[in-house]
């Protein structure tokens, strides 16, 4: 399964996030891979959560609040970790049909990494053939996923991962883009997904995320969603 979700954090805020995190009672372990240092805890349901300072800048723009500012604020993305009983047939996967790389490797973890953007790039293997196998529930990860340009490049992905004898989904209209799913041989899911047409597509740019938009086959529980979420302010 996709065991561990990494987020890039700035240099030098792990301390902050440390007392942070355990001044609402959530347990870190403090830790380093492949030369990053690193924080890891678990939300309330059991997900396997790490806050990462990355060897390389993150220059993404931050979300601040009155408590988190910008010295601290969480960047993005930064790695996702699969544990596997064997990482060959998945590696194959990422690099013959993905595009990757292999980074670093110490012992039975390996880091994978995409040149096509600069952050949230890297995929981390680990291998151990003791595990169970995983099986989706509160506090798991449902699957990967990997964002395409437009859908004549996501069928062009598809063709790839049927030649190397995996099965896949037909072409999924999400109403903001268009989906793949298949299983790796690992048995973790990933998707393949496009930019278009984008979330642009029933209201303006500016005023993206100031309403509810449902994509249409969840339009009948609109009621029953908007009963249940937060009250933004």
């Amino acid at each position: 399964m996709a065991t561990h979700i990494g987020y890039s954090v700035p240099k030098g805020s792990l301390e902050f996030w440390k007392i942070h995190l355990q001044k609402h009672n959530v347990s870190v372990e403090e830790g380093e891979v492949f030369g990053e240092k690193m924080i890891s805890f678990k939300d309330p349901d059991g997900l396997q959560l790490q806050f990462i300072e990355p060897a390389t800048e993150d220059h993404r723009k931050v979300w601040t609040t009155e408590d988190i500012k910008s010295e601290n604020a969480l960047k993005g993305f930064h790695n996702v970790t699969l544990t596997l009983k064997k990482a060959d047939p998945t590696i194959k996967v990422l690099t013959d049909i993905l595009g990757y790389d292999l980074q670093k490797q110490e012992g039975e973890r390996y880091r994978f990494a995409t040149n096509a953007i600069d952050t949230a790039n890297f995929i981390d293997i680990i291998e151990n053939n003791a595990i169970p196998v995983g099986q989706n529930a509160a506090g798991t990860n449902h699957h990967i996923a990997f964002r395409v340009e437009n859908d004549q490049i996501l069928m062009e992905y598809r063709e790839k991962v049927m030649a190397a004898g995996l099965s896949i989904t037909p072409k999924i209209d999400r109403d903001y883009f268009y989906s793949l799913y298949f299983r790796e041989p690992g048995g973790v899911l990933f998707e393949i997904a496009t930019d278009n047409p984008g979330f642009t597509v029933d209201e303006p740019l500016e005023e993206l995320g100031t309403h509810l938009r449902l994509p249409k086959q969840h339009e009948g529980l609109r009621a029953k969603i908007e009963e249940v979420l937060p009250k933004l302010s």
